[in-house]
């Protein structure tokens, strides 16, 4: 049977942060197959590493700092003097192998070298069940084709690596590497099912328009051969100008565009994150020339609901009890949240039901739906549970 901890802690110092969350983390656990940690920018992450390794010794570690906090059963958790928290999985039918490096010659090339070491660290020789997958912002979908070269299409879940501001100052971390980017893997082998839930909980509205021109692959120029940003506010009402550089990001937390994938049953969220002068936008994921485009809505109340709404989800998906919860949940919703944030603790607790959970704010969330293509997206949910 799969048992789990949640613990965390907000001390002064990064190696006591570290250590006092794994000490309650391993408490009753015969054997900790895998913790996954969340830490802040605020903190000394080598050093948190370093004190979480002393209670975990040699279990595998991995995760990556979190935007802002994390939600734990007890609540949103933060510090100006940065938090730790740690989900930490025991369970005798249970093999994980963890791997992460910086990245090497090319995204695509880390990714197949991570899972061919995560394969060999776990003493397997085939592929997974399931993986969880934390990578730098930017090239996610070139990792994750990595991967996918070496174990093909297994299910994904997982969301990218984050601070506070949108600095790049965020970190990803396994048992001895620590890295600004790359990728980091854990592989999960066991008989015993997960459910994954990838949502974005927005709603389309009837603006759309086919894009006409990118600019590398996350740089979107032209809606209908209008500039992004000119097109843009003629949907929602916008001033142009007031849709420039950084004030974009906050603006469409609530008003996103969105891309349906190829049988319609996802609709993965794309996040306008800078209004450059030319008046095109940086996005927060991939595009491609000649697809739809549409722009989605959700209100404060809606985005705060969908995470009680998509945790019930998971529970509907799991064939038997869950006894572990890992939770993405995109930073940008947490900022268009705001002070509203311990609505969210109140909900994900309810639904939880007493069974360990941590929330990890990120800047990209991976997930597949109804047998569709591991893919990822921007203000995003990826909630997974795991079989008891």
């Amino acid at each position: 049977m799969l048992k789990s901890n949640v613990a965390w802690s907000t001390n002064e110092d990064s190696y006591t942060q570290g250590k006092e969350t794994a000490q309650k983390a391993v408490q009753d656990l015969i054997q900790t197959k895998v913790a996954f940690l969340y830490t802040s920018v605020d903190c000394n992450v080598e050093k948190v590493l370093e004190g979480a390794k002393a209670e975990l010794g040699t279990a595998p570690i991995i995760g990556c700092t979190s935007s802002a906090g994390i939600i734990v059963p007890d609540g949103f958790i933060s510090s100006e003097k940065g938090f730790t928290g740690i989900l930490a999985l025991g369970d005798p039918e249970l093999e994980v192998g963890v791997a992460g490096s910086c990245k090497q010659k090319s995204a695509r090339e880390t990714g197949r070298k991570v899972a061919e070491e995560a394969i060999k660290k776990a003493g397997k020789d085939c592929a997974p069940a399931y993986f969880y997958m934390v990578a730098s912002p930017g090239e996610e979908e070139d990792y994750l084709k990595g991967i996918e070269d070496v174990i093909g299409r297994v299910p994904v879940f997982g969301g990218s690596s984050a601070d506070n501001t949108v600095e790049g100052k965020w970190s990803i971390y396994t048992n001895d590497t620590v890295f600004n980017d790359g990728v980091a893997v854990a592989f999960f082998y066991t008989n015993k099912p997960m459910a994954n839930v990838f949502t974005g909980e927005y709603h389309e509205t009837t603006n759309s328009g086919v894009i006409t021109k990118v600019e590398g692959k996350r740089t979107l120029v032209e809606i209908d051969g209008t500039p992004a940003i000119k097109k843009y506010a003629e949907w929602t009402g916008n001033k142009m100008k007031d849709l420039q550089g950084n004030n974009l990001l906050v603006t469409t937390i609530t008003k996103p565009l969105g891309v349906k994938d190829r049988l319609g049953d996802l609709i993965a969220i794309r996040h306008p994150m800078y209004g450059n002068d030319d008046n095109s936008m940086n996005i927060g994921a991939n595009l491609a020339v000649n697809t739809a485009i549409i722009q989605m809505e959700a209100s404060v109340d809606e985005l705060i609901d969908s995470t009680g709404k998509t945790l019930r989800e998971v529970n509907k998906e799991l064939p038997t009890d869950a006894g572990a919860y890992l939770l993405v949940h995109c930073g940008g919703r947490r900022l268009g949240i705001g002070d509203r944030i311990d609505e969210v603790a109140k909900q994900l607790k309810q639904e939880a039901k007493g069974v360990p959970f941590i929330a990890v704010f990120t800047f990209g969330e991976y997930g597949v739906k109804d047998h569709g293509a591991n893919t990822t997206g921007g203000l995003m949910l990826s909630f997974t549970g795991f079989a008891k």
